[in-house]
Formats: structure tokens, C-alpha cells, sequence
């Protein structure tokens, strides 16, 4: 197993294929996936598998492509995948959004997923959504 960059920079794994259809390989590489976005974790590679510490440091550089480095300190707020796709469909109901305790790293990534929201918003269907979830008792609110 080992990493290089793509053209875009981005991150691949190459590994042995055998070692992927192991369910005992993929247990470890889950949990070690786990505890690498959990920035509060450290690893211990002297203590885990192969597969744990590929899942750790995959875990680990996506917590810092959503967060920033954590020798800048862990944020208060934390993003993930889930975060920014309720930043998306604010974008796409036209909603504003709060963005109070975010780096600025964190912002830059939010309003990407913002604006592309903001792209795909149609009044239509955004006024007719709110009124579907409004009328089964869900209030939108918008923060201004």
C-alpha cells in the first residue's frame, strides 16, 4: 500500500486487492478511519495493523481537508460531509446561513458548497418546499 497525488492534488491509495476483500482487513481500516476523523485521537502506530493505520491517516487527512492542519488547534466548530450538505440546501432554498465560530479555512470550503447551492436554487420549488415542511409542523427559519 502506498499514497501519491493525482494531478488535482488529491490523494490515492493504492494498496493490494487481496488485503481489501479481507473482512478482518476492512474492520481495521474502518476503525482506524474512524478514530483519524475524530481529532482528538492520536495514532499509535506501534500498536495497530496495517489496515487501521491506512484507514487513520485517510480518517485524519480528510478531517484536515474539511478543517485545516490540527497543529493550527482543533476548531469549534467542526465540518464534515453531513455540515456542508445543509450548507448546500440553504443555498438551494435561498436561506442565509450562520457561520459564527468557523475558521476562516472552514468558510472558504462552506461558501463553496453555499454558492453551489445558490446556483441551483429555484423560487418555485424552494417557496413550495417550505410550504410542504411548514404545514407538517416545521418551521424554516431564516437568519438574517
Amino acid at each position: 500500500m502506498f499514497l501519491r497525488l493525482n494531478r488535482n492534488y488529491q490523494i490515492l491509495l493504492l494498496m493490494n486487492m487481496k488485503d481489501t476483500q479481507s473482512s478482518l482487513y476492512r474492520l481495521e481500516y474502518f476503525e482506524g478511519y474512524k478514530c483519524g476523523l475524530n481529532p482528538a485521537i492520536k495514532a499509535n502506530k506501534k500498536k495497530r495493523h496495517d489496515a487501521f493505520s491506512t484507514g487513520f491517516t485517510l480518517g485524519r487527512l480528510e478531517f484536515e481537508s474539511l478543517n485545516g492542519s490540527l497543529t493550527n488547534g482543533i476548531p469549534s466548530a467542526i465540518v464534515n460531509t453531513k455540515v456542508l450538505e445543509d450548507f448546500q440546501l440553504a443555498g438551494m432554498l435561498g436561506l442565509s446561513i450562520e457561520t459564527e465560530n468557523y475558521t476562516s479555512y472552514q468558510l472558504h470550503i462552506i461558501l463553496q458548497w453555499y454558492e453551489n447551492g445558490i446556483e441551483q436554487y429555484d423560487p418555485n420549488q424552494s417557496s413550495y418546499l417550505i410550504e410542504i415542511l411548514e404545514s407538517n409542523g416545521i418551521e424554516i427559519r431564516s437568519i438574517q
